[in-house]
C-alpha cells in the first residue's frame, strides 16, 4: 500500500451491490419459474421467522457499526476499530447486508435459493482477503493480525480468547 491511509470506501459497495443483485435476480428467476421453486409448506413459518431474525440482526449490526460506533469517523482518523460491533465481527457493515439478503431469501422460502448465502460468504471472504485485509495488515501490522485471530471475518461471534 503506497499511502498510509485507508480509502474511505473500499470494496464494500461492490460487495453489497453484488449480493443485493444476486438476491433480486434469484427471486425474479424463481418467480418467472426459470429456476425451480422448492418449498416445504410445513416449514413456511419457521423460514419466515428465521428470515425476520436475519433481517433484524443485519439492521442492528449495520446501525451499531455505522451510527453508534461511528465507522466513518474512525476511517477518517485512520484508526483501527476493534470495539463495539467490531469486537464481534471484522466486517459488520458487509455482514449486515449478508444477513439482510439471507433473511429476504428465507422469507421468500424457495429452498433452491438457499445456496446463495454460501456465495455471499465466499464472495466476502475472497474480496476481503484480496483487498481490505491486505491493506489493514500493511497499515496496522501485528495489531491487525492479532485482531484477526480473535474476531471472525463474516459471522458475529463472541471474541475468541487468544494468547498474545
Amino acid at each position: 500500500m503506497k499511502n498510509k491511509h485507508l480509502p474511505i470506501m473500499g470494496v464494500g459497495p461492490l460487495y453489497v451491490i453484488l449480493i443485493i443483485a444476486m438476491t433480486a435476480i434469484g427471486i425474479i428467476l424463481s418467480v418467472m419459474e426459470i429456476i425451480p421453486i422448492i418449498t416445504i409448506k410445513s416449514l413456511k413459518w419457521l423460514f419466515i421467522i428465521i428470515g425476520i431474525l436475519c433481517v433484524v440482526v443485519g439492521v442492528m449490526l449495520w446501525v451499531k457499526a455505522v451510527i453508534f460506533d461511528r465507522l466513518d469517523t474512525h476511517v477518517k482518523r485512520n484508526e483501527l476499530v476493534t470495539t463495539g460491533a467490531y469486537a464481534y465481527v471484522r466486517n459488520p457493515v458487509y455482514s449486515a447486508f449478508m444477513f439482510v439478503c439471507t433473511g429476504v431469501l428465507f422469507d421468500y422460502g424457495n429452498i433452491a435459493l438457499f445456496i446463495l448465502p454460501i456465495f455471499y460468504w465466499f464472495l466476502m471472504t475472497v474480496l476481503m482477503k484480496q483487498t481490505e485485509e491486505k491493506w489493514l495488515t500493511n497499515l496496522y501490522g501485528q495489531e491487525y493480525i492479532r485482531y484477526c485471530k480473535r474476531v471472525n471475518r463474516c459471522i458475529p461471534w463472541k471474541e475468541k480468547k487468544h494468547e498474545s
